[in-house]
């Protein structure tokens, strides 16, 4: 028996309102599982991304003064000075902003000057002479800064610095053509600053979990200016924990005239950063499989409702010499429509959703990768769904066509 798509095309007719509201099931469907595919391996990838410093051996403690007669200069020194003394302890430094964590500063950059440039937005570190060793970074092209370089503290906001480092992030997204080493690139008053070194990539401060990457701006400068400093200290391993517990006893006690704007590891800050992605995995797969159980609920029950309300027609089917494999063809392909439906509305849909999502968090655009193999996905769910309900169809004894006459 050869499969004419008219009469089905007609018995769907019969029962719009139903498949009409499983098309739309199906679309709402197929939007959210491609969009949430998308953002779960925009964040697993986050996740697995390496952050490129040594996280696990290294602890931040953040000072800040109580009073604006402090010297934050001299606090520092000591606090330096102790740190180093410590056993166990491999490399002390001081910065601006702690990596990982959300404490820290930005700004933006441009490898042209004038007002017009193009500027592109970055983090940014005050940092000493031995931050590299103490995160773990090293200088891929160029050099460090020196202790000559670094310039003491100071309470002004801004001031011009003539050499800087960068990462290679940041190397490559203001020189994708060229080499970054040893060219000047410009601030917001367009003074030129000398890239004298490109080191390895690594998270910075991240304010926002949606927006972290490795683009950095290191500046020669001894922190203070923003009224707080970092102390970065990296130990032996296994034994973060508790010197930064010593430490942090010993520094409560030998300045009163200060508080902890911090005392945590850098391992710490990486897992709260990876929480929220992890809340957000969690999270929309849930949601995800929640939608796709509800869509094949409705796909089983509109296939159901089709075979009890058409128990005649297909026996008659039967009578006249449709086999079982023809009826169960006859059902998937009214089911195969009504998917066809909602997936045509559907692409349009997770392409309109990928849209408004990439411009309203800055997320990249919707891999059409993921549209393909949902539509596909979906597919195959959707018949397996209706699978049941037409194999029911098939078992129809060709009897029933002269019982109900």
């Amino acid at each position: 028996m050869s499969l004419n798509v008219r009469p089905i095309l007609s018995a769907l007719s019969r029962n719009r309102t139903g498949a009409i509201l499983v098309a739309l099931e199906i679309a709402i469907a197929l939007a959210v599982m491609v969009n949430a595919a998308w953002i779960v391996a925009q964040r697993i990838q986050q996740i697995e991304a390496p952050s490129g410093i040594d996280a696990r051996d290294t602890f931040a403690i953040g000072v800040a003064p109580l009073t604006s007669h402090s010297d934050l200069a001299a606090a520092l020194r000591e606090d330096l000075a102790y740190l180093r003394s410590l056993p166990g302890v491999i490399s002390v430094s001081a910065t601006s902003s702690v990596p990982l964590s959300r404490y820290g500063q930005g700004t933006s950059v441009s490898k042209d000057p004038g007002d017009q440039a193009p500027m592109t937005n970055t983090r940014s570190m005050e940092v000493d002479a031995a931050t590299l060793d103490t995160l773990g970074v090293h200088i891929v092209a160029g050099r460090n800064f020196s202790a000559m370089d670094i310039r003491p503290a100071t309470k002004i906001y801004y001031q011009e610095y003539p050499e800087v480092l960068i990462t290679q992030a940041l190397a490559h997204r203001l020189f994708p053509h060229g080499n970054a080493l040893g060219k000047p690139i410009y601030g917001g008053d367009n003074t030129p600053m000398t890239v004298i070194g490109i080191t390895s990539n690594f998270i910075p401060s991240v304010p926002d979990p949606n927006l972290r990457g490795y683009d950095v701006l290191m500046f020669p400068q001894v922190p203070g200016h923003f009224g707080v400093y970092f102390c970065l200290v990296r130990t032996v391993p296994g034994r973060t924990e508790a010197l930064l517990q010593i430490a942090q006893r010993h520094l409560a006690v030998s300045n009163p005239d200060r508080i902890f704007v911090l005392a945590q590891t850098l391992g710490f800050y990486r897992q709260r950063l990876d929480a929220a992605d992890r809340g957000v995995v969690i999270f929309l797969t849930l949601v995800t499989a929640l939608i796709l159980c509800v869509t094949c609920l409705g796909i089983f029950g509109l296939t159901a409702f089709n075979v009890s309300t058409r128990t005649k027609q297909i026996g008659t089917m039967r009578a006249v010499g449709a086999r079982k494999r023809d009826v169960v063809a006859h059902f998937l392909t009214e089911n195969a429509i009504v998917l066809a439906s909602g997936v045509i509305i559907g692409c349009t849909l997770a392409l309109g959703v990928g849209h408004w999502l990439s411009d309203q968090y800055q997320l990249p655009r919707l891999d059409l990768h993921f549209l393909a193999i949902g539509i596909v996905g979906l597919a195959v769910i959707g018949q397996l769904a209706a699978w049941q309900p037409a194999r029911r169809a098939a078992s129809v004894s060709p009897s029933v066509a002269t019982q109900t006459i």
